[in-house]
């Protein structure tokens, strides 16, 4: 299958795939999907769909889901729920991805990081910077999704939890 900057859809997972790993963005561009018996893929599933029952669940904008959106006094809150605070920058862009989503379509937003395990949300506002950062990230994820073959194996301290791991390393 041939990529080029025109057919590869950035998502919020793309987003979050490239703070951790450029060979993951390939893989997931080029619809290689991880292991869906590994463990920690159904641990992020089971806290999807059991925790924050009140709110309203996985909304679809556009190309992107929101995990969770509630009001906050006179504010739209997006949530974007983790099973860990580990990857908390990858989350955080993520996150600001939808958000600036929202923004070119006209909508303000907040987002909040969401760690029931950690009994903990993080704040998430959309910044300039952040947004000229996600310019660039959405440029680079074409770039390696247009590659011919995935990015060569780089083990880092993601590898152990990564749904990747026996295509990477078997």
């Amino acid at each position: 299958m041939y990529f080029d900057e025109n057919t590869v859809e950035i998502t919020g997972t793309l987003v979050w795939f490239y703070k951790i790993c450029g060979r993951e963005v390939w893989l997931m561009a080029h619809s290689i999907i991880p292991d869906q018996q590994d463990d920690n893929i159904d641990i992020g599933r089971f806290l999807h769909e059991n925790t924050y029952q009140r709110n309203k669940k996985e909304i679809v904008f556009g190309n992107v889901r929101f995990d969770v959106v509630f009001q906050n006094q006179d504010k739209l809150v997006i949530g974007e729920t983790k099973k860990t605070s580990k990857y908390e920058e990858a989350s955080r862009y993520q996150l600001a991805y939808y958000l600036q989503q929202l923004k070119e379509s006209g909508l303000d937003a907040q987002g909040q990081l969401l760690y029931p395990e950690e009994k903990k949300r993080i704040d998430v506002i959309l910044t300039e910077d952040m947004e000229r950062e996600l310019d660039e990230i959405k440029l680079e994820i074409k770039k390696i999704a247009g590659l011919k073959k995935p990015p060569k194996v780089k083990k880092i301290p993601f590898c152990k939890n990564c749904g990747y791991k026996q295509y990477c390393f078997s």
